[in-house]
């Protein structure tokens, strides 16, 4: 990846288009924002994974964030991350969620980056 200086931020080209970051979320995504994104989504991406591999595929998996703890103190350093999956599928055993969870935070890259220095929160709900 490349970025570039732009009036408001950076700016990065990828195969879906520009990506425009920037600390004024009127020119673009905040940084904050893509790392909670990128943690949110990896885990959404590996729960799906690990649900077809336990034969209960997931009609859907909404990931609600219910919070990001930044410390301003510390220049507003990401200090906590509250994930919400909402999961709905009909085959779902809700008794093997607790491993589903374990499974999927341990074999995201993304909150395997970030375990130790941000608290990831994630809890769940099954709709049938």
């Amino acid at each position: 990846m490349k970025f570039s200086m732009t009036e408001h931020g950076f700016e990065t080209a990828t195969q879906y288009g520009t990506l425009s970051i920037s600390s004024n979320d009127e020119h673009g995504f905040r940084p904050y924002q893509l790392l909670v994104s990128a943690v949110a989504v990896c885990s959404g991406g590996v729960m799906k994974k690990v649900l077809e591999k336990m034969r209960m595929p997931a009609e859907d998996i909404q990931i609600d964030v219910k919070e990001v703890h930044r410390n301003p103190d510390v220049a507003d350093r990401v200090e906590r991350i509250h994930l919400h999956f909402t999961i709905k599928g009909a085959g779902i055993d809700e008794a093997k969620m607790p491993r589903i969870m374990e499974l999927t935070a341990k074999n995201c890259s993304m909150v395997q980056s970030v375990k130790d220095s941000i608290d990831i929160r994630e809890t769940y709900e099954v709709i049938r």
